[in-house]
């Protein structure tokens, strides 16, 4: 074999692609248990979490004022372009691994490890990260005599590591990973619980608010401003005023907020990783993950619209706003209430990070990405077993170990990257012709039109104006090989398009503001050439199959989500992307070590999903 045709076959081991297919009764021994309603219990208990407590003031006070609803609105239509596009998927692949699924029958292997690697980074740091909270809430509560007696007795002066041992949040981890190992209806009850107290105790903050506050706190001025500042004699901490009214900030104010709320959304796709365990999955996915994403989104915006009517944006406490803002109105025993919510928030965001990380394992060890050990699902309560409990204690050892506030960002990348590929896997396979299983077992015909990829087929090349006029004009009712292949290309070239041109409006923001005539140029060269590709893709027929849920727009939506996605995600500081670069080595090491020797989809002849 030539050195030409190794490096060949390398590169296909690299691109190869499960089958689409999923047949009813596949699932590998995980219990079909969840209803719609225990779906949208997870992804509301993962996606409020005491975000809801915090982010509203913190965002209020110093970037967007009361417009901070706004914000919400802003961000919770940004997160649905995700969202709608992981609700097509779930009805079409109803499996277990979620993005790493989705991305493995559209883009092939090696992105798909990537996607897995970087979920289960995203879930660990997730969940360590709201056992810390737990454990900070907690410790609040008892006048922080917790953190001071566990500085006093075991410090640590370790580089990276927290100034101390956090016990509190080993021992929480480890219990909820014992829930998680009972079952998953199990898990799922506990989690309806935890939710339910939650929306009670928000119901109560957003009455509250609309009794207790006064519509001129969305309409004040300097003058009021002023007012409070001489009353407080200069005790009172006051925030910026901006320019005042209803939008302090301006349009700019509402852009970072909304950038900031983003993250607050962050959560549902635990949903689609519940496929394999829902009752009726290609039901359930679309109207769960829909369903999650509204009722998190009237939860955010009815407690920023209380709290900013309850006390003046500027007077908002940036780490406690709803006990200050109780206190403000005279009802300090509402305290309580709050910190009961906050703690039950906690405890359904941390079930719902640790419910999709053993998932996502178990589905990329039956792929013989990781270890095969890792897929193994108990007799009894059909959960991963060995997933669940290798997870919950790297989850619960990087809680006990590590201060996770650097690390937040990273696992905004993870997510971020996730969603991407999520909505550019919608965006191609509704342009390809159907797989039918009859066509896989004819001879010779193991490999799909999408598994060969863009460039596959034997026909040679057309002459150019042929071919430009078969690009706008398909001449068929239905997706082609041929069409196909070409929604793929233009997908492909459309996504590093988006990718360049939220490269340039992050990096030159200021010169594309003063009208710098280069930046302007280059902007304008990406757009226009971005524009020409979508209305080619747009041209090209879609798939006909008969779905639960279709994202609707096509190829708008997936499109816009690919691009808010990608600006957001090169608004991380370089520390970040130097994180990222070591995870993604270690994940290199494991994938090319055993992950491309010992993949199922090595051996041709077998039959995924």
């Amino acid at each position: 074999m030539t050195r030409c045709e190794a490096l060949a076959r390398f590169g296909q081991k690299l691109v190869r692609r499960r089958p689409l297919e999923w047949k009813e009764g596949s699932g590998g021994g995980l219990a079909r248990c969840l209803s719609t309603l225990d779906l949208v219990a997870l992804g509301v208990g993962s996606t409020l979490g005491a975000g809801v407590y915090v982010l509203a003031g913190e965002v209020a006070r110093d970037q967007a004022g009361p417009a901070i609803v706004l914000c919400f609105l802003v961000a919770a239509v940004t997160s649905v372009l995700s969202g709608l596009c992981y609700a097509e998927f779930g009805a079409r692949v109803p499996c277990s691994g979620s993005a790493y699924l989705y991305s493995y029958v559209t883009v092939g292997q090696l992105c798909a490890f990537v996607t897995g690697w970087n979920l289960i980074l995203s879930y660990v740091i997730g969940s360590a990260s709201v056992a810390r909270a737990w454990s900070a809430t907690i410790d609040s509560l008892t006048g922080q005599h917790m953190s001071r007696a566990l500085q006093e007795s075991v410090p640590l002066r370790v580089p990276l590591l927290a100034s101390s041992l956090d016990f509190f949040a080993l021992g929480l981890v480890l219990l909820l990973t014992g829930v998680l190992v009972l079952g998953a209806r199990e898990s799922a009850l506990v989690t309806k619980i935890f939710t339910g107290v939650n929306l009670l105790v928000l119901g109560f903050i957003i009455l509250s608010g609309f009794i207790t506050g006064r519509l001129h706190h969305w309409q004040l001025t300097e003058q009021d401003y002023e007012l409070i500042q001489s009353e407080s004699n200069g005790t009172v901490s006051l925030g910026p005023l901006g320019a005042g009214g209803f939008v302090p900030f301006g349009f700019q104010g509402v852009l970072r907020g909304a950038a900031t709320c983003f993250y607050a959304f962050v959560g549902f796709d635990c949903i689609a990783t519940a496929g394999e365990e829902a009752l009726d999955p290609q039901r359930a996915i679309p109207l769960g993950t829909v369903a999650s994403l509204s009722v998190c989104f009237l939860a955010y915006c009815g407690v920023s619209a209380a709290l900013t009517l309850m006390v003046p944006y500027f007077q908002l406490s940036p780490r406690s706003p709803l006990p200050d803002a109780f206190l403000h109105v005279g009802w300090p025993w509402a305290r309580y209430l709050v910190a009961a919510g906050t703690l039950c928030a906690l405890s359904s965001s941390l079930l719902g990070a640790m419910f999709p990380m053993p998932r996502v394992i178990l589905a990329m060890a039956e792929d013989g990405l990781l270890f095969r050990a890792l897929a193994r699902i108990h007799p009894r309560t059909h959960t991963p077993i060995v997933a669940t409990v290798v997870s919950g204690i790297l989850a619960a050892l990087m809680a006990f170990l590590f201060e996770l506030n650097n690390l937040v960002d990273l696992m905004s990348i993870g997510t971020l990257l996730a969603y991407s590929l999520v909505a550019f896997s919608v965006l191609v396979l509704r342009y390809q012709p159907d797989q039918h299983p009859s066509e896989k077992e004819k001879p010779g015909a193991e490999m799909t039109e999408l598994q060969r990829g863009p460039g596959a087929g034997s026909r040679g090349p057309e002459p150019g104006a042929g071919a430009l006029r078969g690009l706008w004009s398909p001449g068929s009712a239905g997706p082609t090989p041929r069409s196909g292949r070409a929604a793929y290309s233009c997908a492909l070239a459309l996504a590093m398009l988006l990718a360049a041109l939220s490269l340039v409006l992050a990096q030159w923001p200021g010169r594309l503001a003063a009208g710098d005539p280069l930046a302007a140029a280059v902007t304008g060269l990406l757009l226009l050439l971005a524009l020409g590709l979508t209305a080619v893709l747009w041209r090209q027929p879609q798939s006909p199959a008969a779905l639960r849920f279709k994202v609707p727009l096509l190829p708008a939506l997936p499109l816009a989500s690919i691009f808010v996605n990608l600006y957001l995600m090169l608004q991380m500081p370089a520390r970040t992307w130097a994180q990222f670069g070591v995870w993604m080595a270690m994940g290199a090491a494991i994938y090319f070590g055993y992950g491309i020797r010992s993949s199922a989809e090595a051996a041709p002849a077998q039959t995924r999903l």
